[in-house]
């Protein structure tokens, strides 16, 4: 009889626990299962972060007072977090993408990521105006004394000259483009060799807005070859952007 009772036991035990361990599989799958979605939904999340990684797509205006100017700016048009709120500023940076110049956007984010080889950016700066000229006006008195003669042929009529060696410049260019009915002309400096190839915004520009403001926008190389349509549409976002004097 004892014998019996433990065959039986060994025969029936195995059975007792079979819906347990059943519902123990069932259980561990469903966490795998739940696991493996946090983890998609999760990567997902956490990729878009770090593609949107100091940037915002938010168009909230700020406004922002730089010297006797008043400024109103989304934040997606705001280079730095830290800059991204109202109040008074002492200089202001954004970034654009060409050539719609608008900021940034999960469309366009590889561009303002810089991934590829295309370069669209155009990145402006705003502070109290320093200098009494800007560089257009710069041209006759200053930067024509310190360049060499015989400029090189850019793209649709641009003219690079390089400076002297005594000006300090390195080897930077002096980019001058000259517009029917306009007294002064384009004046730009760039970044010329490999270090032009590995800036993100070889050449920049400065010029005076608002209400003594000056505005300084560096640019891709590329765009010289658009330097009249480049110049229009960079004076006219600035436009939009100066609501008026303080």
């Amino acid at each position: 009889m004892t014998a019996g009772l433990e065959i039986d036991g060994s025969e029936t035990r195995p059975q007792a626990l079979r819906p347990r361990f059943v519902i123990r599989m069932f259980q561990a799958c469903v966490l795998l299962l739940l696991l493996s979605i946090s983890i998609a939904f999760g990567g997902r999340w956490f990729g878009a972060q770090l593609a949107d990684a100091g940037h915002s797509e938010a168009t909230t205006l700020r406004e922002i007072v730089i010297g006797n100017n008043v400024l109103s700016v989304p934040d997606n048009a705001i280079r730095f977090a830290e800059a991204r709120h109202d109040g008074i500023a002492q200089r202001l940076d954004l970034y654009l993408r060409w050539p719609n110049l608008e900021g940034y956007s999960r469309e366009t984010r590889d561009d303002f990521n810089h991934v590829g080889s295309s370069k669209q950016i155009i990145f402006l700066s705003f502070e109290e105006q320093m200098t009494s000229r800007d560089m257009s006006n710069r041209f006759e008195t200053v930067y024509s004394k310190i360049i060499e003669p015989g400029p090189i042929e850019g793209p649709n009529g641009i003219l690079f000259y390089r400076f002297k060696p005594e000006a300090g410049f390195g080897d930077e260019v002096l980019a001058v483009g000259h517009e029917e009915g306009q007294t002064l002309p384009f004046v730009a400096r760039c970044l010329s060799g490999e270090a032009a190839r590995q800036a993100l915004a070889p050449c920049d520009r400065d010029e005076v807005v608002g209400n003594d403001m000056s505005m300084t926008y560096r640019f891709p190389a590329s765009l010289l070859a658009e330097w009249r349509m480049m110049e229009h549409a960079v004076r006219d976002k600035a436009s939009t952007l100066i609501r008026g004097p303080r």
